[in-house]
């Protein structure tokens, strides 16, 4: 039988990005995806590598700081896969947002961003907000351009992976996982790969299972807690046009969301919504009123924009504490980690920009368990090309 340091089910950013920093620590590593990489959320983000801007709103600042430094991490590492970009937040007469709120919160992001360049902004005069793409000129006051980073997730994560195995990490994809037993010395773990059931032993089992790491926890014995969450649904459309060159974050009229509007591979993105998902996560998929709503944000920016057509759409999940009351957005958005049992850890949530932070923190906290070993090299180091 097959014996791993570290087996983590889930081939998602974060299942991978825990492989690349077991592997880089020393350790033996195995990944089982049951269908392919990044078949998931992570690849139905709003593909931004981003600081964080709009969780200053909910005093995230810690995480806004992480975001930042880390997107400048990634930006250095992954040239080919992350680039920065200009986004604009225009200003009306009717927004929700003031100038000078839209001044403080971009001088504390930059604050936060060290003063890098990558961090800064300005403001830009009505007329020249004229010259963007089309956007909507009546009432406009003023537009504010900052940069954040974009990235294909999908591409990310498979770069991620290559990055480990290239350190030793091991890989089976259509594997689906069955069953783990964990003992006090181990863990025994059984999945189906094919029309063969394969069993594997690990010191450490990490459930990066992404929304369904509450189903993988009802495959384990002895028993474990399930911890309480929400799935909210983020939707996003892919709309046939030419019009837009910029990127944009916008304010929805109609209830103040923050909307991302950005070309993306010839056409452009339209997203992101929340709403409160029950069901599998198998079942998730843009619901006719999230499809209205983003179009009636885009179209009150962008007038042109009346009968561009839907030429794709997607939607994702996204792990959130469970609460009463208050909006989605206003719950915390860092990565949590679970110690359910001494040989068991599960990943809830977590951030794209954040993943390569999260595994170390993963990794740091199991060497205790997992025993010495020869390090061989540092995620802040390693770079990463498209696969």
């Amino acid at each position: 039988m097959a014996q791993y340091d570290v087996v983590i089910i889930g081939g998602g950013i974060h299942g991978v990005g825990v492989a690349q920093a077991a592997a880089a620590a020393g350790y033996s590593v195995l990944v089982l995806e049951q269908s392919k990489l990044a078949a998931g959320s992570s690849s139905r983000s709003s593909k931004l590598i981003h600081g964080g801007l709009r969780y200053l709103e909910s005093a995230q600042f810690s995480l806004v700081y992480e975001c930042l430094h880390e997107r400048q991490r990634l930006l250095k590492l992954a040239p080919e896969l992350v680039r920065l970009e200009a986004f604009h937040i225009p200003i009306y007469k009717d927004s929700k947002r003031r100038p000078w709120q839209l001044r403080s919160g971009l001088s504390l992001y930059a604050m936060l961003g060290g003063l890098h360049r990558s961090s800064l902004f300005r403001r830009l005069s009505p007329s020249q907000g004229i010259q963007l793409d089309g956007l909507r000129t009546e009432g406009l006051q003023s537009v504010f351009r900052y940069y954040d980073g974009m990235s294909d997730d999908a591409a990310l994560t498979r770069a991620v992976m290559h990055s480990a195995e290239s350190l030793g990490a091991e890989l089976q994809i259509q594997a689906r996982f069955l069953h783990a037993q964990i003992e006090e010395d181990r863990v025994e773990i059984s999945y189906q790969q094919g029309d063969q059931q394969k069993f594997c032993q690990a010191k450490i089992l990490i459930n990066a299972a992404g929304p369904w790491v509450n189903e993988v926890l009802g495959c384990i014995s002895p028993a474990q807690d399930i911890v309480a969450v929400d799935m909210v649904q983020g939707s996003h459309l892919i709309l046939d046009t030419e019009l837009l060159a910029g990127s944009y974050y916008m304010d929805a009229p109609e209830d103040g969301r923050a909307i991302f509007f950005l070309p993306w591979k010839g056409k452009a993105m339209l997203g992101t919504t929340e709403i409160h998902y029950h069901g599998s996560p198998d079942d998730v998929h843009v619901l006719p009123e999230e499809r209205e709503y983003l179009l009636r944000v885009a179209q009150h920016y962008f007038p042109a924009l009346t009968g561009a057509a839907v030429v794709d759409e997607f939607s994702g999940l996204r792990i959130l504490p469970q609460a009463q009351g208050g909006t989605h957005f206003s719950r915390p958005r860092d990565t949590r980690l679970v110690h359910n049992n001494r040989r068991l850890l599960s990943i809830y949530g977590g951030k794209l920009t954040t993943y390569r932070l999260s595994s170390e923190k993963v990794i740091n906290q199991l060497q205790e368990i997992l025993g010495p070993a020869e390090r061989v090299a540092g995620t802040d180091k390693l770079t990463l090309e498209p696969v």
